[in-house]
């Protein structure tokens, strides 16, 4: 049961009714089509249909591929049976960005495994990058198109990754040296950098103990949390889509610059307001759950805020205080968690009264900032 609510809730809730719409045809709505299309990235090449098709087909292809590679890790200590329940059950787990392991210490004894930890990483990277960017990868590396190039979203995502990957690579390596990772060989650290790197963005498996990282580490684990995955992804956080939209508003306003741009392209400015929005909504929330989880709960700061951001990019991640907290607590973090996995604006969308606006426009007026 776990297994199936994991791949359901990997491949999101809008592709799952929209295929049992499909199955039980019914004919699909102008705004459902609009709908689906902005969950997966705005990619208008495809029909619904075949969208649909690809996200199933690339999520079974990626998962089967990830499960025989993690079973020649398994059979090694497991029967055939277990190892081959085992390797499914943790490649549509790390592909999902779920974090649930079979393992009660996640995959500590295996924090120097190569197979494991570049297989692992890998299905929680291409699960994280959305199916709008592996569908453009795949058309760009096929040639499908007649002019090869991917799209502005692919190339954002796709940079945005790998700068956030990099730094949290340098950043966890050099915070972790003398601390948890005090006693391992290069290789190991690396290894364990890398895991711990990646499978903080939205993962939640851990090859250390995270109840005995240092802050240094639990700061740098914080921000790739709250950042998280990228749009139509499996997994949460702001997404990287955003975090790169108020990055280039801050560099465009040091360069005294109107427009916000990025490889010879024009980002749209309504991208920047749901951006802003996006980010509010999310630090508020945040922190409002903090502020209730600090009175309900007698655990140190740096644990209740590494909950709470954990939960809201469903990430999975603990300082180990989870199975420890009171019924409140566990609320607060669950509703953090169905707020992270749905989008803040999604539910404010959801729950905001439609009034028709009045097509008028007040006299603007220039206030102080900063």
């Amino acid at each position: 049961m776990i297994l199936i609510l994991i791949q359901i809730g990997g491949l999101g809730i809008m592709t799952i009714s929209t295929a049992f719409a499909l199955i039980m045809g019914q004919r699909l709505t102008l705004k459902l089509e609009n709908v689906m299309y902005s969950v997966m990235g705005d990619n208008r090449q495809l029909n619904v249909f075949q969208l649909l098709k690809n996200v199933v087909l690339v999520t079974v292809i990626i998962e089967i591929i990830g499960a025989i590679l993690l079973f020649f890790v398994f059979s090694r200590q497991m029967s055939p049976a277990m190892a081959m329940y085992s390797s499914i059950f943790h490649s549509v787990s790390a592909f999902c960005n779920a974090g649930f392991s079979l393992f009660t210490d996640s995959f500590m004894g295996y924090a120097e495994n190569p197979l494991l930890n570049f297989t692992i990483t890998l299905l929680i990277l291409l699960g994280g990058i959305g199916f709008a960017v592996l569908i453009d990868l795949y058309r760009y590396v096929s040639g499908a198109d007649k002019v090869r190039k991917l799209n502005l979203h692919s190339k954002i995502v796709l940079s945005t990754s790998g700068i956030l990957l990099l730094i949290g690579f340098v950043a966890f390596y050099w915070a972790e040296y003398h601390g948890t990772m005090a006693g391992f060989t290069i290789s190991k650290r690396l290894l364990t950098s890398w895991f711990g790197t990646v499978t903080s963005r939205t993962a939640g498996f851990n090859t250390i103990d995270m109840s005995l990282i240092n802050p240094a580490t639990v700061l740098v684990c914080l921000a790739l949390m709250f950042v998280g995955a990228s749009p139509g992804s499996t997994g949460g956080g702001i997404k990287t889509t955003t975090f790169a939209v108020l990055f280039l508003s801050v560099s465009s306003m040091l360069r005294r610059r109107r427009d916000l741009s990025l490889f010879q392209r024009r980002i749209s400015l309504s991208n920047h307001r749901e951006a802003t929005s996006l980010i509010t909504l999310a630090a508020s929330i945040i922190f409002v759950v903090i502020f209730l989880l600090l009175l309900v709960e007698g655990k140190a700061f740096d644990k209740i805020v590494f909950e709470a951001v954990s939960a809201f990019g469903t990430v999975g991640l603990s300082m180990g205080i989870t199975a420890n907290l009171t019924a409140p607590g566990k609320l607060l973090i669950t509703l953090l968690m169905y707020i992270g996995r749905i989008g803040p604006l999604t539910m404010i969308y959801a729950l905001s009264m439609r009034k028709i606006q009045p097509k008028l426009s007040f006299a603007e007026e220039k206030i102080a900032i900063g």
